[in-house]
């Protein structure tokens, strides 16, 4: 996963587990692309404060994410649907107009997973 998603998928899981300052600071470096420097400037603290900041928000939000779980869990949940979903799709083109019922069924399934997949 590249390192910008991945640093905005575990904010969007645990950042609320981080103080208001530090969430402030994560947000303003990784979400508005702003640099250490002017984060410093920004909190009246030096550079090398900033960078550290930063750098410990990454490691706390690793660390849950390594007791939790929950990015892993979400990408392996969306991955699966997507993949009912496609085992869904291919089904429905080898039943015969005829099965009415399974196509129903099929709908059903492709409608569940479609909003499971956009509520994600």
């Amino acid at each position: 996963m590249e390192a910008i998603v991945r640093r905005a998928m575990l904010y969007d899981f645990y950042g609320e587990l981080l103080t208001p300052h530090q969430r402030r600071a994560y947000e303003a470096v990784v979400m508005d692309d702003i640099s250490c420097a002017e984060l410093a400037r920004n909190e009246n603290i030096t550079r090398q404060g900033a960078h550290d900041m930063i750098h410990r928000c990454d490691r706390q939000l690793e660390e849950y994410e390594d007791k939790l779980h929950l990015v892993e869990r979400f990408l392996n949940m969306k991955r699966d649907l997507q993949k009912i979903r496609e085992n869904a799709v291919e089904l429905d083109k080898r039943l015969d107009g005829s099965d009415t019922e399974g196509k129903s069924l099929l709908r059903d399934i492709l409608e569940h997973t479609d909003g499971l997949l956009s509520g994600l």
